[in-house]
């Protein structure tokens, strides 16, 4: 058992979090590796001079936030290989045809695009256009883009005036900017219980509070949202109707009423991140069109088109327009008028459709061979979506199950990377079938993982 006592010289705040934070910087610098045992919490508060109550707060924080794992009987561990700490960290996106077979990005599949935004860029420049999208936009530039954002809009089954659309640099800039602009620091933001976590980054540094909802298997529980409205008044909730990640599931058209209705009693604003909206063409109306007065739509060409275009659109109510577009103005300026050029011929063009049928007939086919390799185990999917989720048999460890993936060469993510409580964590992992560009390398990585599965986690351990 290593010896680490924290210094907290100079920090500032309850000394629980002084604890917290000086053991994630020294996780984060190595000086804490993972796997260490830590002191019992009394041992340490006697080491530091402080109560008991306070050490034993900070070791409870360390285990929401990921960063420690109690094992009855053993001890305090510092968790796994991958902390959540990598959220704060810039992914690597790079998709490459060496090294460990990535299935942990949940990027659309590559390559669909490339001839129709060569022909784009033709186009464009072959006309007088090209100069002014060198500069500053106009009002008549942004009404030229906003009506491609109407026609997307459209598309994804909502109705819409151009006065209502903002521009933004793709879906999580969108997401920045409802932060930026509508919510304040201490106001309360509700998630589902399993999320999009660099969103709760965001928000976090942005002094938002996050409390959770519970899920179960059809999606977030609308009596749960109405429970919390009651008793903890949130001013917005963020959710993913549509192909949540990870847990795949659509919202039913029922639930949609169900949350919105909650919303609009209880006054609080809807976050709809639907930027798999399109991908699944069977998903019920967006929650927007329940409550289109307060309900803030996210979507984005990223997922269906091409995610370097990074174009976004937010559709919101009229009165939060000018929130939205002056933190677009202070976080960016203008979305780039170039990419909003490329995305618009996409759109007026039909291309966008193509494309997103691209990706669907793509996801088809690696969904059923993830389903030929795992064979009879057992997990939840959408033909149309680009993951898999899928819970481990009971007594097993998803953060284990992880990092002997990885020490055979396949890269996953487990419950913990989507939860803001990662003690109620459960143990699954999701599994991405669209970033690796190679199909052999995907199905390597499948049997790999099939093959673990098969395994009992004390024969893993012989493996270590």
């Amino acid at each position: 058992m290593a010896i680490w006592i924290p210094n907290l010289d100079g920090r500032r705040g309850p000394k629980y979090l002084q604890i917290v934070e000086a053991m994630a910087e020294d996780i984060s610098s190595g000086k804490l590796p993972f796997g260490t045992k830590l002191l019992p919490h009394r041992e340490l508060a006697y080491q530091l001079g402080l109560s008991a109550n306070t050490t034993s707060r900070a070791y409870a924080e360390a285990v929401k936030r990921a960063l420690l794992r109690g094992e009855i009987g053993r001890g305090t561990f510092v968790r796994s290989l991958h902390s959540t700490l990598q959220e704060d960290k810039p992914s690597n996106l790079h998709r490459r045809n060496t090294g460990p077979i990535d299935l942990s990005q949940n990027l659309p599949f590559a390559g669909f695009a490339e001839p129709y935004v060569r022909r784009a860029l033709e186009e464009i420049s072959s006309t007088k256009n090209l100069s002014p999208l060198m500069d500053y936009q106009t009002e008549e530039d942004l009404r030229h883009h906003c009506d491609a954002g109407k026609i997307w809009l459209e598309s994804c089954d909502l109705e819409t005036k151009q006065d209502q659309i903002i521009t933004t640099m793709g879906g999580q800039h969108g997401l920045l900017c409802i932060l930026m602009g509508l919510l304040q620091a201490g106001d309360l933001l509700l998630t589902e219980a399993l999320t999009y976590m660099p969103f709760r980054v965001m928000a976090e540094r942005l002094g938002v509070h996050i409390k959770t909802v519970a899920m179960d298997d059809e999606g977030l529980i609308p009596e749960a949202f109405e429970e919390l409205c009651k008793h903890s008044k949130p001013k917005a909730l963020y959710l993913t109707p549509t192909l949540q990640a990870p847990t795949t599931l659509t919202l039913s058209k029922a639930r949609r009423e169900a949350i919105a209705r909650i919303a609009e009693n209880n006054t609080v604003l809807i976050i709809e991140d639907d930027v798999f909206g399109l991908l699944n063409p069977d998903s019920p109306a967006p929650i927007a069109k329940s409550a289109p007065q307060n309900t803030i739509y996210v979507t984005s060409l990223s997922k269906s088109v091409a995610p370097g275009l990074r174009v976004g659109f937010l559709h919101a109510p009229p009165h939060l327009v000018p929130a939205l577009r002056n933190a677009v103005n202070l976080s960016v300026w203008m979305t780039p008028p170039i990419t909003l050029e490329i995305a618009t011929k996409l759109i007026h063009d039909g291309s966008v459709t193509h494309l997103t049928t691209q990706q669907r007939e793509t996801a088809k086919h690696r969904q059923s061979l993830a389903k030929f390799i795992f064979g009879q185990t057992k997990f939840a999917a959408n033909p149309n979506g680009f993951h898999i989720w899928m819970p481990l048999p009971d007594g097993w460890r998803a953060d284990i199950f992880r990092d002997q993936c990885l020490r055979h060469g396949v890269l996953i993510n487990e419950g913990r990377s989507f939860t803001y409580e990662a003690s109620n964590a459960p143990e699954a992992i999701r599994i991405c079938l669209s970033h690796e560009p190679e199909e052999p390398r995907l199905t390597e990585g499948l049997k790999k993982i099939a093959d673990l599965l098969h395994l009992k986690p004390n024969e893993w351990k012989l493996n270590l």
